[in-house]
């Protein structure tokens, strides 16, 4: 029995990266073996075995192939007499295809190594079209890595896309991988390359219509909305490492995508449109809750934020009041980031101050110096107790902003 590193951690310590999870091969054993040396069984579609004392996770070397149709027609085999360099071949991309042994030595059959120093995502084996997750996961390596994909990967994500496998994927797989993509360096790269093998599509169609839509020049000098939308997923990369803003961000101008072309490059009530999008997006995707509501406020608020410089305290109240900010003011923070990407996403604009943020918290900061409770105290129903905390706190903001 013979026990490898394999795959992440193999790819990363060669990157110089630092190694946060291992796997390991396990080559020359029976499940009946491991359990014998106190692993425990986990895992239904096949095991993998936890280490007795680390609890890291060890699997038997295995060769898999198609046996249905879509994401889950696999059928897995392990035996003792199966080598490491079989289990490797049934990987995804040659980057994680890599083993080592005890001393340290890399068995890379594939050329992982020459890949690596190529910055390139390249596939293992044809068998490569036989899975359509695989086309997220190497999406997802670009915006982890910014790699570049392949030119024969790039043939065959396009057979993949082209083939119909992609709709079998479950809508929780493919909203893992998404919020996988954002939480990594480069997202954007997640969406260009699904966008190059024409995946987008498939899977985002909400995003895919936006490129070769145009905005008003004077507003937008990158003109195209899918080049904005990029544009502004940087900038939210910039300001907040939470996946949770980058979706936000991704998604707020999607009412421009189904503007009638005859009234371009104008998206009178966009605002509106987008909140039906992303709402029927976050139900297919079955998204969480929380990104679906502050995707939603950015969709729909986002454009009175940017006025904030001419609001007056009862309208800035007003906007407080619609996005619940008194009582969520961690997720109104958040909407200000999103709005500040979106005013920088632009050409040539990217580095432009953003005062309306700083308006708005100061008014926020401000109206909660209300002491709402000693309001309460006053002989006062319930009504007039509402009123005159509004009024205060007006009057606060007013005070703050002047």
């Amino acid at each position: 029995m013979k026990i490898y590193t394999v795959g992440g951690a193999v790819r990363d310590r060669l990157l110089g990266r630092e190694v946060k999870d291992r796997d390991y091969v396990v080559v020359g054993a029976t499940a009946g073996q491991l359990e014998d040396l106190g692993y425990r069984t986990v895992g239904r579609d096949f095991p993998v075995f936890l280490h007795p004392d680390t609890h890291e996770e060890y699997a038997l070397a295995r060769t898999e192939r198609k046996s249905g149709q879509g994401y889950t027609g696999f059928e897995f085999h392990a035996a003792p007499e199966i080598t490491l360099e079989q289990d490797l071949a049934r990987r995804d991309i040659t980057i994680n295809a890599m083993a080592e042994d005890d001393n340290g030595h890399v068995i890379d059959p594939f050329d992982g190594r020459g890949d690596l120093q190529q910055r390139l995502l390249r596939h293992v084996s044809p068998a490569f079209v036989e899975d359509p997750l695989r086309i997220l996961r190497v999406a997802r390596f670009a915006a982890r890595l910014d790699f570049a994909v392949a030119a024969e990967t790039q043939t065959l994500m396009h057979t993949l896309a082209a083939s119909g496998e992609l709709e079998t994927l479950p809508a929780e797989r493919v909203w893992q991988e998404l919020q996988r993509a954002l939480s990594e360096p480069w997202p954007r790269r997640f969406f260009e390359v699904l966008r190059d093998c024409e995946a987008l599509a498939i899977l985002l169609p909400e995003i895919d219509r936006l490129f070769g839509v145009p905005q008003p020049q004077q507003h937008h000098p990158e003109i195209d909305t899918g080049v904005h939308t990029l544009m502004v997923l940087d900038q939210a990369v910039r300001l907040s490492d939470e996946p949770i803003v980058r979706f936000a961000a991704l998604v707020h101008d999607l009412g421009k995508g189904t503007t009638p072309a005859d009234q371009w490059p104008r998206h009178i009530a966009h605002e509106q449109r987008g909140v039906k999008i992303i709402e029927k997006l976050c139900a297919r995707l079955k998204a969480p809750n929380d990104f679906r509501d502050l995707a939603v406020m950015a969709a729909r608020e986002h454009g009175r934020v940017h006025r904030a410089g001419e609001m007056r305290a009862d309208t800035i109240l007003n906007l407080f009041e619609a996005c619940d900010a008194f009582r969520r003011p961690q997720r109104f923070e958040q909407l200000l980031i999103v709005c500040e990407a979106d005013s920088r996403g632009r050409t040539g604009l990217e580095d432009r101050d953003y005062p309306q943020a700083d308006r708005l918290r100061q008014a926020l900061q401000a109206a909660n110096s209300v002491d709402a409770g000693t309001l309460a105290t006053e002989n006062l129903s319930g009504k007039e107790i509402g009123e005159r905390i509004r009024q205060a706190r007006s009057t606060a903001i007013a005070t703050a902003v002047k």
